[in-house]
């Protein structure tokens, strides 16, 4: 952050679940403790993004830095059977997520997640925008194994082009050509009972603090587990019944 900006630090128990984990065949599902940082600098590309995690890679000038800060962080994330997770996009920041396995009292039990996953009600739409294809693929598989009829779209032109009503809008913060923000806006001013639940790999705190989001919104961070879903959506759609 060359011009200055703000730096959050949170951290909170995480669950990974199975269906999240079969795309990492390194991490194990469980309980684990998060550590998510975030900054306001200004982000990465796709390009970037992909190598940022390599020993010596790096984008400042000779001089500036040598490219091994992420790498040292994959190294002890790794040596503590841990997972670690960036998110990012120019302009918009970055988060690291730190997850290590939660140590748990001796004799205690380990939580668990809910056994029961409430499903959709006859006839639920839910329109989901995510501009990142396998995270799309997983939301709109999860939330169709939960019997909600689901449309997608990779950005808001897309999806305002779907001319269809919708009992929920799934939509992703930071979104190319317009954020998420302003596709529920738009599409609140066709259909004004609209319910949004947006979900984002940032830091809730994160996200208000920068003014992407009003505090109060309904929202679910990644990485989302189909148990969470299923639980945020029932509770938004059943709201006010």
């Amino acid at each position: 952050m060359p011009n200055g900006g703000k730096l959050s630090i949170e951290t909170s128990n995480a669950f990974l679940d199975e269906t999240y984990c079969r795309d990492y065949l390194d991490v194990r599902s469980g309980q684990y403790v998060l550590i998510s940082v975030t900054d306001t600098g200004g982000g990465m590309d796709k390009e970037t993004l992909g190598r940022a995690f390599e020993p010596f890679f790096t984008t400042k000038e000779a001089g500036q830095g040598t490219g091994l800060g992420l790498s040292q962080v994959y190294g002890f994330v790794k040596q503590s059977n841990g997972h670690v997770k960036i998110y990012s996009e120019p302009g918009d920041g970055t988060t690291v997520k730190i997850y290590l396995p939660r140590l748990l009292r001796e004799g205690a039990p380990a939580p668990s997640p809910a056994t029961e996953v409430p499903g959709a009600h006859a006839g639920e739409t839910i329109l989901v925008v995510e501009d990142d294809l396998d995270v799309r693929a997983y939301v709109v598989e999860a939330l169709r194994q939960l019997r909600y009829r689901v449309l997608e779209a990779k950005d808001g032109p897309t999806a305002l082009a779907l001319i269809r009503s919708v009992d929920l809008l799934l939509t992703d913060v930071v979104l190319p050509k317009m954020n998420g923000r302003q596709l529920s806006e738009a599409m609140k001013a066709r259909q004004p009972n609209l319910k949004v639940l947006f979900m984002t790999g940032y830091s809730r705190n994160a996200i208000v603090h920068q003014g992407r989001l009003d505090p109060g919104v309904e929202l679910i961070q990644k990485p989302l587990s189909q148990a969470m879903l299923a639980a945020k959506i029932r509770a938004i759609l059943d709201a006010g019944k």
